[in-house]
């Protein structure tokens, strides 16, 4: 609990600076958005119970405890018992200072601890409170408990995840947390400029079934398009477009790997035959447009993997980055951890964490003109700045009383 609290070095004008987060959310979708506050400025505290939140509480396992690092640095970390009434006290004065409480609890748990919207906006009109949720604070599924895979399923993404001849398969990613997690972010940075243009502190809230429906725009295009159709298409199209409105476009075999290409217009499969010296497509009227060459987009396929197929990766990839056409290398993780152009932006940074060795930490991907990217300050251990931070907030409230 005395561990010395580094120095949080600054350098520009960041745009949140001033404002003070008190974290109460775990796992994901909070912990993201208060990381991006963090990165912009804010100082954040993190609020975890004893034992630590369950993410924390994740890294006895293999490298579980890589993910708390990621969405954890750049904050203070403390431990409060809300189940007693000195946790409580302790909760209450320090909202008393605040501009911002994120929570992201299972439905009821705020009302019974007593750290609702209510009791803590009570306290301090000017707070911010902000939740996330699974499926909404009202509506028919405001109870549901909600994870990831939970809201994945109940949402459609996994119903357009996979092959049409397989079971639905989640999205790799946790798509519906961080996307949740964004879309809270910018609920309270939007927040935050309403309270300093009429001085009103609103509730916010975010649904992880709402952030997640606009991102299945091309799948919900097919079903709109064909819901006349006696015989539509299947929901999920694999590496193909959601929509099945572009071809070529799909995930195509090399000799030592996998490469994606993706054709949006006439000019760009020109410059793909040329690569494929197939120029004898360009004058086939079976392949003259884009609405042709998706109603044969087997053929377009085969044709496309028997030449990738001749090919490694990254010869593929340079002769079509050469040529203009949008392509890519399926990459590993541990490819993309070192990626080039993530660590020469600062977006990917090595760091020396202090329990985990030498890791690969993220930043945020927000960019503000005249404000340097903050140096990432590793995640603390649990209850590391309670001391600390409760000595701060008492010596505060002392001068204030004098």
């Amino acid at each position: 609990m005395n561990d010395p609290q580094p120095q949080m070095p600054t350098g520009g004008h960041q745009p949140l600076a001033g404002i003070t987060v008190i974290d109460l959310s775990q796992i994901y979708n909070g912990p993201y958005a208060t990381f991006l506050m963090a990165a912009a400025g804010a100082r954040v505290i993190k609020v975890e119970p004893p034992g630590g939140e369950p993410l924390r509480r994740r890294g006895v396992v293999g490298g579980a405890a890589l993910p708390f690092a990621m969405l954890n640095g750049n904050k203070d970390a403390i431990v409060l018992d809300l189940k007693t009434a000195e946790g409580l006290a302790a909760l209450t004065d320090l909202v008393r200072g605040a501009d911002v409480l994120v929570e992201n609890f299972a439905p009821g748990t705020t009302a019974r601890l007593g750290i609702d919207a209510d009791a803590m906006q009570a306290v301090n009109p000017r707070l911010i409170y902000a939740s996330s949720t699974g499926f909404g604070v009202d509506g028919p599924y405001r109870t549901y408990p909600a994870m990831d895979l939970t809201v994945q399923a109940m949402a459609g993404v996994m119903s357009i995840t996979g092959y049409a001849d397989r079971p639905p398969v989640k999205a790799g990613p946790a798509m519906c947390d961080f996307f949740a997690g964004i879309h809270l972010y910018g609920a309270i940075a939007t927040a935050l400029f309403d309270r300093e243009r009429t001085g009103i502190a609103r509730r916010v809230s975010v649904a992880m079934q709402d952030a997640v429906y606009a991102s299945l725009s091309s799948s919900l295009g097919m079903v709109w398009g064909t819901r006349n159709d006696p015989e539509p298409p299947p929901p999920r199209t694999g590496n193909r477009h959601g929509g099945l409105a572009e071809a070529p476009y799909n995930v195509y075999p090399t000799n030592d790997g996998w490469i994606a290409i993706i054709c949006v217009g006439d000019r760009q499969w020109t410059r793909l035959c040329s690569v494929m010296g197939r120029e004898d497509l360009t004058r086939d009227p079976r392949f003259a447009s884009l609405k042709d060459r998706v109603v044969i987009m087997d053929e377009v396929d085969a044709i496309v993997s028997a030449w990738t197929g001749a090919h490694s990766k990254e010869t593929a990839f340079a002769q079509l980055m050469q040529a203009g056409v949008p392509c890519a290398p399926v990459r590993t993780l541990p490819e993309v951890m070192e990626d080039e152009n993530m660590h020469a932006r600062g977006s990917l940074q090595w760091q020396d964490h202090p329990e985990l060795g030498r890791i690969v930490i993220q930043h945020s991907p927000l960019r503000y003109d005249g404000a340097d990217l903050l140096p990432l300050v590793p995640s603390r251990p649990l209850g590391a700045d309670t001391d600390r931070v409760l000595a701060e907030l008492a010596g505060s409230q002392k001068a204030k009383r004098a």
